[in-house]
């Protein structure tokens, strides 16, 4: 009941009266209820005692998808979810008319059109649209990377699309500290990794993107190259939603290659690769680890390269933001999810420090509507601390 929502809900719903303990006295509204206010942090698939080898077998995010599947083929789809888990398309011609949307996201009269119309909420500090996108950044300055790339390792960079459309400075900063330690980067034709498909039930469509990117990175890895993504959901999704969507077994190569980004840089730390020589100066930071981060259990990976820098101190901040995708954008749920990230907001506040980091570029959106802070990358502060050409902001 501590983690989320959902839990909560399903919880008093069984100590109620009428109910008594007694789950087969759940009606079809208690069940729906319980599933919409499911965001797929996936926290209570670690936290619970009834997952595998238990035989009870229960995977509770799982279980909430095949719902919400089941939901989508029997009674449809909202045109609000629709529209928005279509992340390529309403990216492209986001960055197309950048000026123009920006602009109309901080028209007040726009919002409350939105707000009525289509179910977004008026007060959502919505992501920006960049003209240039990360893609396009990659492709005008293919001609001048730096000599000597590849000697330490070759990187498959799957950008995501949020990093693509609208954070494209994570990607400016991942690359450059990538090449900066001698890794090679190529960035390969890709698509939205179909999360935000998968998440609200829409399987099949989910399925065609999975099979599109394995498609485009399998070649690759096959060749030697690692799969590293920059942001927790995707690189999650690569590791183990694919090989649930895909037959048995066809992602499992290439999810065994790849990386968090930060897990990756790590990785050249610990093979003696990562250049330590930081010009730049350390300071206190405060450090939110998304869920879907935690989900992989592969440690604190991204405090402890921030930690490298001399005169860092990294406060670390295990709480959930409540962003999803696009759950926190909705009218039904802004309110619900800005009181469930309520404790990591306290704790940003709390921690006094000059930086606020997160891997996670929704949940830092979350992070600085509740506070004001806009928090970093950690490749964004690693590519302060190496000095680089320029701020990636």
């Amino acid at each position: 009941f501590n983690l989320c929502p959902s839990f909560d809900v399903l919880f008093k719903r069984i100590d109620a009266e009428e109910v008594d303990g007694d789950v087969e006295r759940l009606t079809e509204a208690d069940h729906a209820r319980v599933v919409d206010l499911c965001y797929d942090c996936k926290l209570c698939y670690n936290h619970c005692p009834y997952n595998p080898p238990h035989h009870y077998d229960i995977d509770f995010p799982r279980l909430m998808v095949r719902a919400k599947a089941q939901a989508v083929r029997q009674r449809g789809i909202p045109l609000r979810d629709r529209l928005l888990v279509h992340a390529d398309l309403v990216g492209r011609w986001g960055s197309r008319l950048a000026p123009l949307i920006n602009w109309a996201n901080r028209q007040p009269w726009l919002r409350s059109l939105l707000h009525r119309t289509i179910g977004i909420h008026r007060e959502k500090l919505l992501p920006t649209f960049h003209r240039e996108t990360f893609e396009r950044w990659f492709a005008r300055r293919a001609k001048t990377r730096p000599a000597g790339a590849g000697r330490n390792g070759k990187v498959a960079f799957f950008a995501t699309c949020l990093v693509n459309y609208h954070f494209p400075e994570i990607g400016r900063a991942a690359v450059e500290v990538l090449e900066h330690n001698g890794v090679e980067v190529v960035v390969p034709p890709q698509q939205c990794c179909g999360f935000p498909f998968f998440d609200v039930g829409l399987i099949e469509k989910a399925q065609r993107q999975a099979a599109e990117n394995l498609a485009a990175y399998r070649p690759l890895v096959e060749a030697g190259y690692d799969l590293v993504a920059p942001v927790p959901t995707c690189s999650l999704t690569w590791k183990r939603e694919y090989d649930l969507l895909l037959s048995p077994g066809q992602a499992r190569p290439v999810a065994a290659r790849t990386f968090d980004l930060d897990e990756y840089l790590m990785r050249l730390h610990a093979e003696g690769k990562l250049s330590t020589a930081f010009s730049g100066h350390g300071g206190k930071i405060a450090y939110q680890i998304p869920c879907h981060l935690r989900d992989q259990n592969i440690g604190y990976k991204s405090r402890d390269l921030m930690q490298l820098v001399p005169g860092n101190r990294v406060s670390l901040i295990e709480r959930c933001s409540a962003h999803d995708g696009i759950w926190s954008m909705k009218t039904d749920y802004f309110d619900l999810a800005m009181q469930w990230g309520k404790k990591l907001f306290q704790a940003v506040e709390q921690a006094e420090a000059e930086t606020v980091a997160t891997d996670c570029p929704l949940a830092g959106r979350q992070i600085a509507q509740a506070t004001g802070r806009r928090p970093l990358h950690p490749v964004e502060v690693l590519h302060r601390a190496y000095g680089l050409t320029r701020e990636t902001r």
